[in-house]
């Protein structure tokens, strides 16, 4: 039997955007669900809304046409068309219940029992469903366990996590951000079960759950929960210290979850990039976060102009906070201006160089000149005097040779 919907007074701000009311308008019966309802009674802020209801995929489409709102068949085999009102996306999903599940997918069957939509899902926080009015359908409680801070799988957790291996990971994305105290000992016995599930997972989908899992306000006691379970070393094989990720987060770093996997990993950071397919700008700050020195703590404005002229300085704040978040430190790298090395080689073919390997010597040991010097020298004078003595040396010598192999003599 369903449970009598709550009345939730006054509706929340979510319910009254324009773009949400034109499409459930258009769809008559329409709830949201979801993540949607979770953090509008949790008073978050909401950002992706989902909806769902008893109406077939073709008819969903149908009555957005009516109403003069476009669609996208996103994903219209497993039931979800995507309504396009106020330049925003909204996911509408007809109802469903599971037919056959592997763990990692699932055979589903429409159905207009929401009941049994919710019964699929997998927490009681995530199950509830919310009408344009205000009114919440929780058939599992869920309403209790947000207040409670209980993260709970709907049903019996091993059931629920051997559909999908997934919700494993999702757990404690879920408990790092809502959970309050110790966590369900029920979920707990079955995940430390389910270990051995998380291998049928692809990458991707390891990684865009364990970035959720690092970007929490502090995923220190998921992380260290994971880790007892086995869950860390299952996704993280390479080595993990979960102490390095709690003294990065006790010092204040910004909830970066690269800067955090970069604190939390002790193997090497170009294999995991690859094996968790990573994204090409993800592995390189990756790599650079874990493989460079950290800027010392005593640097002078000097170090500091030498290291902003070498590495982005979003990797070398990074390296700061993994050193321990020295705050001056911090200060004046966020305040200093990168310097900028004002030679090419252009400019050396311009001033009568000639191309070859003595040019780009030449010009490195410009470069190196003006590091040296805390990357304050004017480098097109030094230039042009390494040029001139180039040129007296020869006119000295009545040889003949290419100023830059002399001028490099002269470095």
């Amino acid at each position: 039997m369903s449970a009598p919907p709550a009345l939730i007074l006054p509706p929340p701000a979510v319910l009254g955007e324009p773009g949400l009311a034109a499409v459930l308008a258009a769809l008559p019966g329409a709830r949201l669900v979801g993540g949607a309802v979770r953090d509008a009674l949790a008073g978050r802020p909401v950002a992706d809304i989902d909806l769902a209801t008893p109406m077939p995929p073709a008819a969903v489409v149908a009555a957005l046409r009516a109403a003069g709102l476009k669609s996208a068949p996103t994903g219209i085999a497993h039931g979800t068309v995507t309504a396009i009102a106020a330049h925003r996306g909204f996911e509408v999903t007809t109802l469903r219940r599971d037919v056959t599940t592997d763990g990692r997918r699932a055979v589903v069957a429409f159905t207009d029992d929401w009941r049994a939509d919710a019964a699929r899902r997998d927490f009681t926080i995530n199950a509830m469903s919310m009408t344009p009015a205000g009114a919440v359908f929780d058939y599992f409680a869920g309403i209790d366990d947000l207040r409670a801070g209980r993260v709970r799988f709907v049903g019996a957790a091993a059931t629920r996590i051997a559909e999908d291996y997934l919700r494993i990971l999702r757990f404690f994305r879920f408990w790092a951000r809502y959970g309050v105290g110790a966590p369900d000992p029920a979920a707990v016995a079955a995940i430390g079960a389910a270990v051995p599930g998380l291998a049928l997972l692809s990458a991707e989908r390891v990684w865009s759950e364990l970035k959720r899992i690092l970007a929490a306000p502090d995923p220190v006691a998921a992380v260290q929960l994971m880790a007892r379970l086995g869950v860390l070393a299952a996704v993280l094989p390479e080595g993990t210290a979960p102490a390095r990720l709690a003294a990065l987060v006790a010092c204040g770093a910004p909830a970066d979850p690269l800067l955090r996997l970069a604190a939390l990993l002790t193997g090497d950071a170009g294999r995991v990039a690859e094996r968790l397919r990573l994204s090409s700008a993800e592995r390189d700050r990756l790599i650079a976060l874990r493989d460079a020195a950290a800027v010392p703590a005593g640097a002078d404005d000097a170090d500091l102009r030498r290291a902003l002229a070498e590495l982005p300085r979003a990797v070398l704040i990074g390296r700061v906070w993994l050193a321990g978040g020295d705050a001056a430190v911090l200060a004046r790298l966020a305040a200093m201006p990168a310097p900028v090395f004002a030679l090419r080689g252009q400019d050396l073919r311009d001033a009568g160089v000639p191309a070859g390997p003595d040019l780009g010597a030449l010009l490195q040991a410009l470069r190196q000149w003006w590091l040296d010097g805390g990357c304050t020298g004017d480098v097109r004078a030094e230039l042009a005097r390494r040029l001139a003595a180039a040129a007296g040396d020869l006119r000295a010598s009545g040889s003949a040779g290419a100023p830059g192999r002399e001028a490099d003599s002269n470095n």
